[in-house]
């Protein structure tokens, strides 16, 4: 197939690495931050700025803000997120302003990012990769979200985009900066996610002794990761017992076949543990199959037209980034493939513009009507299952706002602590310190539960139907939904402030075990 979508001007000959006089366009950054402005707005609209925090979200907001004492911090985590939210978290408890200030901070972060590869990639073709993994559902889903995969997804981009320029242009000052920055955003984010994603830069900048981009790289991964090393020292247990704490809370890292289980993550669960249930319709996954085979597609016709080193770093970091969720954990989400979605985004995009702009009167008008019924078609899922999946959550939410209400008419009111069903997101909803005496949250015992219940107020959250512990069993209860709350009697006046709970940057509550050594 000829190569006409990226043809030079007659007489000229095109070369990769391009010059310095092939940098970024008024016109085509434009157009790239067009695509992230509609990102922004349709985050706006679409996802709408009042559902209330998810499970994760009241962990990661509650060790910055004022409106509930720090949730239990568990070893896999990082302090990324609690660092991006707290410009705003700090001092709001607004959840609107913070669904806000991320969604907009979100399509600045994906014109930047794309904005990387102006040298590679025309910005038509760039402008339709940012589009096709803006316009994903899980993409806008979680964009204006405190959870930190699109932000992994972003240090992604620019990683690999800004090693590409330093390697090619040792004088790119700005590529090696670029390239740090990634690196340490996305460590910032999810340190292993991060060592996964840069596995294929590594051979490469070996082969070619491209010491400088190693050198950014790697002091990027170690500045992003230093806070959550030294974490594990200082609340831990060490380093070594935090990754094997971190992996026995993911079920124990290991061989497994979880590409069922994204499938049936795609038709909007945004958890899926376990991950039973029938498969999504194949409308529904289709484009799951069609992204890599695009992006495949693209590496093949740049190979023909031009040495393919963009489009195979793209893919490569794609391929590594997604390896772990399909073949070494137990369960899904959906959100742990953003970062190989925008990765693929891009030569498939790339696979997209060659297509439509194919010679033959017959075939080019063919060619670009079939694309254009697959990306409608594809346009109409992708909403379809974000409408579903807001409504969902946003009903859930609510719920636990509502349980948080019927607790403060209870009685149960700052300073307190919840513990038991949904207790962490539930108590950070109510402005309660949240406690748990087993399973992967757990930081604190029975019996500080029971020496807190004389002096403040606590509550039990049980299923309707299910039994609270022991010393629970006498204390008055209420069902509200689905759960049943168990209230301690009130505590006198002079109670211990629920800001002195936790004792650790773990979240350990006073009687609490440390991790050991």
């Amino acid at each position: 197939m000829p190569d006409t979508a990226h043809a030079a001007p007659a007489g000229t000959r095109r070369s990769w690495p391009p010059g310095r006089s092939r940098g970024p366009r008024l016109g085509g950054d434009r157009l790239l931050a067009a695509v992230a402005a509609a990102f922004a707005a349709a985050q706006l609209v679409l996802v709408r700025p009042g559902m209330g925090l998810g499970w994760d979200e009241t962990v990661y907001v509650s060790q910055v803000s004022s409106h509930a004492p720090a949730a239990f911090f568990s070893a896999p985590r990082s302090r990324g997120v609690p660092l991006l939210v707290a410009p705003v978290a700090s001092w709001s408890s607004s959840t609107p302003l913070l669904r806000v200030y991320l969604a907009l901070l979100s399509g600045l972060a994906l014109y930047l990012a794309l904005r990387v590869w102006r040298r590679m990639f025309p910005a038509r073709v760039l402008a339709l990769a940012g589009a096709l993994f803006a316009t994903l559902w899980v993409t806008l889903f979680y964009g204006p979200q405190a959870m930190p995969n699109y932000w992994v997804a972003v240090g992604a981009l620019v990683c690999a985009g800004c090693f590409l320029r330093a390697r090619a242009d040792r004088a790119d000052r700005a590529g090696l900066w670029g390239l740090a920055a990634g690196a340490a955003l996305m460590a910032w984010m999810r340190p292993m996610d991060a060592v996964w994603v840069v596995l294929p830069l590594l051979p490469l900048a070996l082969r070619g002794r491209h010491w400088r981009p190693l050198a950014a790289l790697s002091a990027g991964l170690a500045a992003g990761a230093a806070e959550w090393v030294i974490e594990a020292y200082a609340a831990y247990g060490g380093l070594v017992r935090r990754l094997s704490d971190g992996s026995a809370i993911q079920g124990g890292l290991g061989w497994y076949f979880a590409v069922d289980d994204q499938l049936r993550s795609l038709g909007g669960r945004t958890l899926c543990r376990p991950c039973t249930g029938a498969m999504p319709h194949p409308v529904v996954t289709a484009w799951w199959f069609v992204l890599p085979l695009l992006a495949l597609l693209g590496l093949a016709l740049a190979h023909r037209a031009r040495p393919a080193t963009p489009a195979l770093v793209a893919v490569g970091c794609a391929a590594t980034a997604a390896f772990p969720y399909l073949f070494l954990i137990g369960y899904a989400a959906p959100r742990f493939l953003l970062p190989a979605y925008a990765l693929l985004a891009i030569p498939a995009a790339d696979a997209l513009v060659r297509l439509l702009t194919v010679r033959g009167r017959v075939r080019r008008p063919v060619v670009a009507a079939l694309v254009a019924l697959g990306l409608a078609g594809h346009l109409a899922v992708q909403f379809a299952v974000l409408a579903h999946t807001v409504q969902r959550t946003t009903a859930d939410r609510r719920g636990w706002d509502r349980t948080a209400a019927a607790l403060h008419r209870l009685g149960v009111r700052q300073p307190c602590l919840l513990t038991g069903q949904n207790a962490i997101p539930i108590a950070f909803y109510a402005g309660c310190a949240s406690a748990a005496t087993g399973g992967p949250n757990a930081n604190t015992t029975r019996a500080a539960v029971e020496r807190a219940a004389r002096r403040m107020p606590v509550a039990v959250l049980t299923t309707a139907d299910g039994r609270p512990p022991a010393y629970a069993r006498g204390w008055p209860s209420r069902r509200v939904g689905p759960l049943r709350l168990y209230v301690a009697p009130a505590a006198g006046a002079g109670t211990t402030a629920a800001r002195t709970l936790p004792v650790t940057s773990a979240g350990l509550l006073p009687g609490a075990p440390a991790p050991a050594a």
